[in-house]
């Protein structure tokens, strides 16, 4: 990549500086002929757990959407970098035309300041591919959604509007630092040479807020995504209630011609707490007429693909792998697998499970580790409730909920990870950030792990939860702690979106709160994050470590909390007789219906089994009370949804357990 676009690094602090570059502003569409509004082929999806049909994107077709989102950026004027990925996130390509910009700039918070990554500026190949994998991660056969839903639904109030001040936090509130480029889990490309990594792959920036990303469809089935930076900024739209003119986003949905979602499962077609989601603001009609558009007419005139370091080594249209098969690194579970024949797991691309069934590690702390059958039982009992669940997310309605589980003992190490087969890639990541998050926060050793970081930001956060509680014990293992109380306490605003009242101990007050510096989840990982944006630009010849968070190790080469935080609702910690043994997480298909996954999964395989199950209801977090001075707020264990199920009228499913 060009020296102009990497970054400065100020070596003691880790912290990136402004180096330059950037673009100017979103600006309206060129005169071109428009493109009539695309009808894609009408299918109903299903509704049940049918697998997708195996279609891949060829180089045919990823040089069509390049081409189409370059023709728009023409007829724009405002040259941009495009990046093409498939649905697990191998990268396809990553186009530079003449004159994009080299930089994008990540907004301050709204004092000014700068923490985390706020204020800095990123490497603009970095953010178009973000902008790519998280159309393609967050959608599914079932719903489509776009760093424009990715927006809405990751800010402080939901939907997040001047007006709407005094509404909780969005409902993915966090997902952002998820697929981290350190994760653990997320595979990392080969070397030129070796054999190709399988997916799920990183993001060089986790999941974007900011529009111009969109999925693509062939035949109705997801197939990847398209992600566009030409205006030099990487943020997000802090008011949802008007309607931008993005060029990222325009040239991006152009790309999508031909490729486009089915209206039906758009996001704007799906609905939260009562509000419609948004999928785009541009709008097909107002497109050039880029369906023309041919790659021979675009490289070299308009520009070249350019290789970008730890994504894409040879710059050269590649054609993606199908979903489901043994490329992609999700396939169909054997029957000697998992029990359920719908279960998919990850594949280490020759044939293996990456995670198979397997008992914990942490015998020595423990005394007792989770047995190989517990794991099991509770893999299977989960999804078995999920196989009941009505989906949140997903069109048509009363479609069944599609979902990540994965299960991990104390010291954070995987012992199980399956999968419904159309679930969102987005949730392998986030299922096991959530088990790790629950099983560390009730943990003895959280708050002496947190107090070990490097980072004096971090280590205040230790105290500030004490304080704040009012427990000087806290963070010592008397309390079983669920994501969703994490998130609880990781709001600018306590209770949640209650405006005047005080942030969370786990968040930055509001004055420093933006979706880029969430507080104690985007602290721990700050580092890594520098790490990695210098090797991507060449300013450093070594990359982050595959372990995003510097915590202690637990075992040699394993902390727990391997792949970073989590903080919204979707997992439980694990109980024997009353000792922590292990975590169970759950993400892709509604913060609720996680929830009860998770919850109703660990009880059922413990009614099975006896020896296993939720935490005593006296440990609880929902036992903790804040005081507030004029009030005392309760904190959350879990919040299951009241009628869940799609063949039974059974209603306040988790309550009593």
């Amino acid at each position: 990549m060009a020296a102009r676009a990497r970054l400065c690094i100020a070596a003691a602090a880790l912290l990136l500086a402004s180096c330059g570059g950037g673009g100017s502003a979103s600006s309206g569409g060129g005169g071109a002929t428009p493109t009539p509004t695309p009808t894609p082929t009408p299918t109903t999806p299903p509704r049940d757990l049918t697998a997708p049909a195996a279609e891949a994107l060829s180089v045919a077709d990823v040089q069509k959407v390049v081409a189409q989102a370059a023709a728009q950026a023409r007829a724009d004027s405002k040259p941009a970098v495009i990046a093409v990925v498939d649905r697990v996130g191998n990268v396809l390509a990553v186009f530079r035309m003449n004159g994009a910009p080299a930089l994008a700039h990540v907004p301050e918070a709204p004092d000014g300041s700068r923490q985390d990554v706020q204020g800095l500026d990123v490497p603009a190949e970095g953010a178009a591919l973000a902008k790519a994998i998280t159309g393609a991660y967050l959608s599914s056969g079932g719903n489509a959604f776009s760093t424009r839903t990715a927006s809405q639904i990751v800010q402080q109030h939901f939907p997040p509007a001047p007006s709407t001040a005094g509404l909780e936090s969005g409902p993915l509130y966090g997902v952002q630092f998820s697929q981290l480029p350190c994760s653990d889990l997320a595979a990392r490309y080969a070397p030129a040479g070796a054999a190709a990594l399988i997916g799920p792959k990183r993001s060089p920036l986790g999941l974007a807020a900011d529009p111009g990303g969109f999925p693509l469809y062939k035949n109705g089935v997801l197939v990847g995504g398209v992600g566009v930076l030409a205006d030099g900024t990487y943020g997000f739209d802090a008011n949802i209630l008007d309607v931008d003119s993005d060029v990222d986003e325009r040239i991006a949905l152009a790309g999508t011609v031909g490729f486009e979602a089915q209206e039906l499962i758009r996001a704007n077609r799906i609905t939260v707490d009562g509000t419609a989601l948004r999928y785009s603001d541009a709008d097909y009609a107002a497109l050039g007429n880029v369906a023309t558009a041919t790659y021979a007419a675009t490289a070299p005139a308009l520009g070249a693909l350019v290789p970008v370091t730890g994504y894409y080594p040879v710059a050269a249209i590649l054609a993606g792998a199908a979903y489901g098969s043994e490329a992609s690194g999700i396939r169909r579970a054997t029957a000697g697998e998992f029990a359920n024949s719908d279960a998919f797991v990850l594949s280490d691309g020759a044939g293996g499970n990456r995670y198979p069934i397997r008992a914990g590690t942490d015998a020595a702390d423990v005394g007792t580790a989770l047995t190989t059958a517990e794991v099991r039982a509770m893999l299977e009992q989960a999804f078995a409730v999920m196989s009941r669940a009505r989906g949140q997310i997903r069109q048509p309605l009363d479609s069944r909920a599609q979902v990540s589980i994965a299960v991990v003992d104390t010291r954070g190490v995987v012992l199980g990870l399956v999968r419904a087969p159309d679930a969102p890639i987005f949730g392998i990541d986030v299922s096991l950030q959530k088990a790790r998050t629950a099983s560390f926060f009730s943990a003895p050793q959280a708050g002496a792990d947190l107090l070990a970081d490097p980072s004096a930001d971090v280590r205040a956060f230790v105290a500030a939860a004490r304080t704040f509680l009012g427990d000087p014990a806290a963070l010592t293992g008397t309390r079983a702690v669920s994501d969703r109380a994490v998130g609880n306490l990781h709001r600018p605003y306590f209770p949640d979106g209650e405006l005047s009242r005080p942030n969370g101990p786990f968040s930055r007050p509001i004055g420093k709160f933006n979706p880029f510096s969430t507080g104690l989840q985007s602290a721990l990982v700050f580092a890594n994050l520098g790490q990695h944006l210098n090797f991507v630009t060449g300013a450093s010849g070594s990359d982050t470590a595959q372990r995003c968070t510097v915590l202690p190790d637990a075992v040699a080469g394993q902390n727990r909390l391997q792949n970073g935080l989590q903080i919204f609702p979707g997992s439980v910690p694990i109980y024997r007789n009353g000792r922590l043994v292990g975590g169970i997480g759950v993400s892709g298909d509604g913060i609720d219906q996680d929830d009860m996954i998770s919850f109703l999964g660990l009880d059922k395989a413990g009614r099975q089994l006896g020896t296993i199950g939720n935490a005593p209801a006296a440990i609880r977090s929902d036992r903790i009370e804040v005081d507030l001075g004029n009030a005392r707020v309760r904190l959350r264990y879990v919040g299951c949804p009241f009628a869940p199920f799609l063949d039974s009228a059974e209603q306040n499913v988790c309550e009593g357990l």
